[in-house]
């Protein structure tokens, strides 16, 4: 501190010199000088008096400011006076220097900060404080005038803030007054208009204006899903009851209903906001968070179904530990089925993950639900008959606008994609055949409305897809909204939000109304994350209802855990510190860190360490067979790499021990290890399909360019070890990303090699992977002669591997890499921002700022 405040009358004896300095005429006399001398110092001191401080991060009071302050203007006066009745010959140039210090450090510098700190301390904390004790006592309408005068203040003195020079008090100030006003009236914004409505609304009810009033309300109702979560404003419960109570319908609206459906998709064991494989909780998903929005949906509308749109049993260690570990017995519920049936779902479908485990299993899990399951394309091989409940019809008691009970016929129907008779074929050959999506809701539909549908309600576990209907594709959502009789449709499966951002292709799509070819669509992206919400309005028409109109929304989880449902959290507690104490199950060490950051751009240990295992496993189970002299090659895909615009989703194992979540972050699915036998034509081939990971680098483009195709699945980009090669991405990709030849005579792949010789396309290889790529079409792998499926999962012989080793090294061994990329290109890619604190210093990865979406951008040479 002493050497600090040295340092500071030096400075300040310094500026004085140095305004004494620029003077050319000398003072009259000795006393003139002191006079002035001292003013000049007073003056500064009097600015050091809250730049001191703003520099140690903190703000001087009124208390400190004011003696300064005090002394410097008397001086200044002073030393004015003393100049005008001097002799001096420079007298014009010393006043007008002596003007010019009062100017920037009173005028601009002190002043102004102490009229900031005045004014927030005056205008800013009362109505602050005020605001609390409204917000305590309920008090809407306080709430209301109180919000009216901070925003005012906030309008008509925030420049007064910007009137202050100095940066660092003035930030200070900014932070500890001004923004914590400005969110508090962020905060109070929305929820005072819907008050002010509800008021506006009641006094027209009073007036018999009910017409009028109707149109209020149903200007609220577009504010509601923006409100602040309950926790943070506790007002906001009772202001949804003012909401609720608000029953008005103009004279055209008689006989009408508001109907509400709800839609959940791929939760996949994301129960509690809880990461297993990071071991910690998360804000970002969870069905115990998107719980709040479900019961916070119901209050606004009581007239609500909803439905889940499949893939809820597998995706975390949860569902794995409930399927290997501590396995279900007959009668006892998935954590999932225990989950829904306590928020009350009135139904679900199967998505293709539901397949995983084999059909046994799947159904152990429905038949302890007190919901229905509906599928209307997967049939039993043997019979042909459909081997689910193709549909159900639920009556719902409404209360329509008049205040009276009705019963509305809703219709559920499902589909899940055929796609997955490949991706399950261990478990589903030769047991279930699966119909095109679109065909078979195009039959059950009539059926539905047959038996008396008033609505019909699609659950889609599919993605958006195109307008061109091709039998047997896997995304068909856009083409069931032609399908006549559709009223409303809940999909999922692509893990994407919808109302949102789709492709150019896609006609007659309305993003504002979350409507396509004038049917509302929801897809809840993934894990809980978000809630589909469809708003349907019905009119009577004799007997029967029709939609007049419809509006669909999904809704976001909050960012920090205000929103956790601790009821949803309770009724899996048993299931969730199981799998949390398996997942801590040490396996052995590793010598260096492990992430994915960079797998889709360079070889990578997180693939490095599956492929190894892959390879001693098959090796093993070779010996004393035909194929035991065969070579044998290794195939493993990035799959945690930002998948599908999540900047988070990477794995990330510090060096040190190994547990069992670490392994299921380096192995998310539940695959069993297979095994193709092919040519090493088709190894090229099977390469030549990963390599459309990447966009054509243009040689002759010295702007940006982007490298990877982001429409290509990361877990679709496999790496073969035991081989060596280069990916040339300036040549086009020779397959598209669902394995279609688009340029015969391209190659990508180049000096492809094995046993440091060029690789014998004649020669024949058995390749390691897992069921789910050995049993589809990928280039390739298509030709294979011989496919053995094994039953031991992938994951399983991982955490054998690494028990083995004991100690692992993670070092990727460099078997593939890029064809040198032309020296003008400026090429780019996105990852997470984490990755920037492991890039080598002499490294060919450079970070070079933002991306989007939250990604960060990187260089590579």
């Amino acid at each position: 501190m002493k050497k600090n405040t040295v340092k500071k009358s030096v400075v300040a004896v310094a500026l004085a010199t140095s305004l004494l300095a620029s003077t050319n005429v000398g003072f009259a006399s000795s006393s003139l000088q002191n006079v002035v001398d001292q003013a000049r110092k007073d003056m500064k001191e009097a600015a050091y008096a809250y730049v001191v401080p703003a520099q140690k991060g903190k703000i001087a009071t009124s208390k400190d400011l004011y003696p300064a302050l005090n002394k410097a203007k008397a001086n200044y006066a002073k030393a004015k006076n003393a100049i005008v009745k001097s002799n001096a010959k420079n007298k014009n140039v010393l006043l007008k220097e002596l003007e010019d210090l009062h100017n920037e450090r009173i005028t601009k510098g002190i002043v102004p900060y102490i009229d900031a700190y005045n004014y927030a301390d005056k205008y800013l904390n009362p109505i602050l404080a005020a605001i609390k004790v409204a917000e305590a006592e309920k008090d809407w309408a306080k709430v209301e005038k109180l919000y009216h005068q901070l925003s005012v203040q906030l309008k008509s003195r925030t420049v007064i803030l910007y009137r202050f020079t100095g940066k660092a008090p003035r930030d200070l100030l900014l932070d500890q007054y001004k923004e914590p006003a400005n969110a508090k009236r962020d905060q109070l914004m929305v929820p005072v208009t819907i008050y002010m409505k509800v008021v506006e609304a009641e006094k027209l009810i009073a007036a018999g204006k009910k017409e009028e009033a109707a149109k209020v309300v149903e200007s609220i109702k577009p504010l509601l899903d923006k409100v602040p979560s309950t926790s943070s404003l506790p007002m906001m419960k009772e202001l949804l009851e003012k909401v609720a109570a608000l029953n008005v319908a103009p004279a055209d609206e008689k006989d009408t209903v508001s109907l509400r459906i709800l839609g959940t998709s791929d939760i996949h064991t994301n129960i509690v906001n809880y990461d297993y494989y990071k071991d910690t909780v998360s804000n970002s998903l969870g069905l115990a968070k998107t719980a709040t929005l479900i019961k916070n949906a119901r209050k606004e509308n009581s007239n609500t179904l909803l439905f889940d749109n499949g893939d809820a049993i597998q995706g975390t260690p949860l569902g794995s530990y409930k399927q290997s570990v501590d396995k279900l017995v007959d009668g006892e519920e998935h954590p999932s089925v225990t989950a829904m049936e306590l928020l009350g779902y009135d139904g679900a479908t199967m998505g293709n993950h539901e397949f995983n485990y084999g059909l046994d299993y799947l159904d152990e899990v429905m038949d302890d639900a007190n919901f229905p399951y509906v599928n209307a394309n997967v049939r039993d091989a043997a019979s042909g008959k459909l081997l689910y409940k193709p549909y159900v019809l639920i009556d719902k008691e409404v209360v329509d606008s008049e205040g009276k009970k009705s019963t509305i016929k809703v219709g559920v129907t499902g589909i899940v994609p055929p796609q997955i008779l490949k991706w399950d074929k261990t478990n589903l050959e030769g047991k279930v055949k699966v119909d095109d999506s679109v065909q078979a809701v195009s039959a059950v539909v009539p059926d539905m409305q047959k038996a008396g549908a008033d609505v019909i309600v699609v659950l889609s576990h599919s993605g958006m897809g195109d307008a061109t209907h091709e039998v047997g594709e896997e995304d068909v959502t856009y083409l069931l909204t032609k399908v006549k009789g559709v009223d409303a449709i809940i999909t999922g499966h692509a893990h994407q939000v919808f109302p949102g951002k789709v492709d150019a292709s896609l006609t007659n799509v309305n993003i504002e109304n979350g409507t396509m070819n004038g049917v509302p669509v929801v897809m809840p992206g993934k894990f809980g994350s978000h809630l589909g919400v469809i708003d349907l309005k019905l009119k009577k028409s004799g007997d029967d209802w029709k939609v007049v109109s419809s509006k669909a929304e999904v809704r976001t989880i909050a960012k920090d855990a205000t929103d956790v449902d601790q009821s949803v959290v309770n009724a899996v507690k048993e299931a969730h510190e199981g799998t949390i104490t398996y997942v801590r199950k040490a396996v052995g060490k590793t010598t260096a860190d492990i992430h994915s950051y960079f797998s889709q751009v360079q070889d990578d240990p997180s693939i490095q360490i599956v492929t190894d295992a892959q390879t001693a496993y098959v090796k093993a189970k070779l010996k004393g067979t035909a194929n035991e002299s065969v070579p044998v090659l290794s195939a493993g895909a990035p799959f945690k790499a930002g998948t599908r615009s999540d900047p988070e989703y990477y794995t990330y194992v510090p060096k040190g021990e190994l547990a069992i979540k670490n392994v299921a972050d380096l192995y998310l699915y539940d695959n069993t290890v297979a095994t193709v036998k092919l040519t090493g034509a088709d190894v090229k081939e099977w390469l030549e399909m990963s390599a459309g990971q990447f966009n054509q680098i243009d040689p002759a483009k010295t702007g940006e360019q982007q490298l990877i195709n982001t429409d290509f699945r990361s877990y679709n980009y496999d790496v073969i070890d035991g081989v060596t090669y280069e990916i040339d991405v300036t040549q086009p990709a020779k397959y598209d990303a669902d394995g279609n030849l688009v340029n015969k005579d391209a190659s990508r792949i180049v000096n492809l090699q094995y046993n440091g010789k060029p690789i014998d396309l004649k020669q024949a290889f058995i390749v390691a992977t897992n069921n789910y790529r050995a049993s589809g079409t990928f280039p390739g792998v298509r030709n294979a002669t011989e496919i053995e499926i094994h039953p031991d999962e992938n994951r399983e012989i991982i955490i054998d591997y690494i028990l083995a080793e004991q100690t692992i090294d993670p070092s990727a061994d460099g078997n593939w890499k890029f064809a040198a990329l032309p020296a003008k290109a400026h090429v780019v890619f996105e990852s997470s921002k984490q990755a920037e604190k492991v890039l080598p210093a002499d490294g060919n990865i450079k970070y070079i700022g933002e991306g989007t979406d939250g990604f960060g951008k990187y260089s590579i040479k």
